[in-house]
């Protein structure tokens, strides 16, 4: 059976560490090279990284910030927000990411994918989806949650895959900062429908949530932003219940 990663999410806004609820009321959580070089240390198995106002902006994600931060870990390390071309793949790569997360660029133009996928491999590419359900139907969000599609979430994550995607992020809007768990029927269904893995994002309020994403979410990894940034839930403390449960971890 394949470990179950623990990954922290760096959500960055004007080169600091923020945190909302269901995407709005954003507070500083700190400096996000220091987070990430404790991340690293405490046992975190890959770090994602979120310029989460570079597409509104309509700018590029930071990258002498992902520099720095990349200079601090010795974990993948995962950057998104504002990609829209593979020159800038090209050069968050050079600047020390190992994997690239797109969202509304791969929705405006899905051929990207398979783009990115023949110049980098899969590996590299992570599909971002953010989420929430409108009269019941999970639809696909765009520009940090704003911008609403008609787009399917179950049919989205089919396509991704069979363009070349590596990997799904996927962030249920509805459960974003709620801690109240993660959106595992959703999750489940997802790790059902596609044969790549997937990251569970949006609801982590206490360790059982993480447990219940693998479990019942059938989720491969699973994200966390505040109750990390807040100390509320230690890595390796986490990572211990988690192994006391069965679920096969890296300690």
């Amino acid at each position: 059976m394949l470990t179950k990663r623990i990954v922290p999410c760096l959500d960055i806004k004007n080169g600091r560490t923020v945190k909302g609820v269901n995407f709005v009321n954003l507070r500083d959580a700190g400096d996000p090279v220091e987070l990430a070089a404790a991340y690293s240390e405490q046992g975190a198995d890959e770090l994602v990284f979120l310029d989460i106002t570079a597409t509104g902006d309509g700018r590029k994600t930071t990258a002498e910030l992902v520099e720095k931060v990349a200079g601090k870990v010795n974990i993948p390390f995962t950057v998104g927000g504002g990609i829209k071309s593979v020159q800038d793949v090209y050069e968050l790569l050079h600047r020390g990411a190992d994997k690239i997360s797109i969202n509304s660029w791969a929705v405006k133009e899905p051929s990207v994918l398979d783009e990115l996928a023949a110049q980098f491999g899969s590996q590299c590419v992570v599909l971002a989806v953010d989420a929430k359900q409108i009269d019941g139907q999970w639809k696909v969000h765009l520009v940090g949650g704003k911008v609403p599609t008609e787009i399917d979430l179950f049919d989205w994550v089919q396509e991704a895959e069979s363009r070349g995607a590596g990997e799904i992020l996927f962030t249920s809007m509805d459960h974003d900062g709620s801690k109240n768990g993660f959106a595992n029927e959703a999750l489940a269904k997802i790790s059902e429908l596609v044969n790549i893995p997937v990251i569970a994002s949006g609801g982590a309020g206490s360790m059982q949530d993480f447990a219940d994403a693998f479990t019942h979410g059938k989720a491969d990894a699973a994200l966390a932003a505040s109750v990390f940034h807040f100390k509320e839930i230690e890595i390796p403390v986490l990572k211990q219940e988690l192994k006391n449960q069965g679920i096969t971890i890296r300690i």
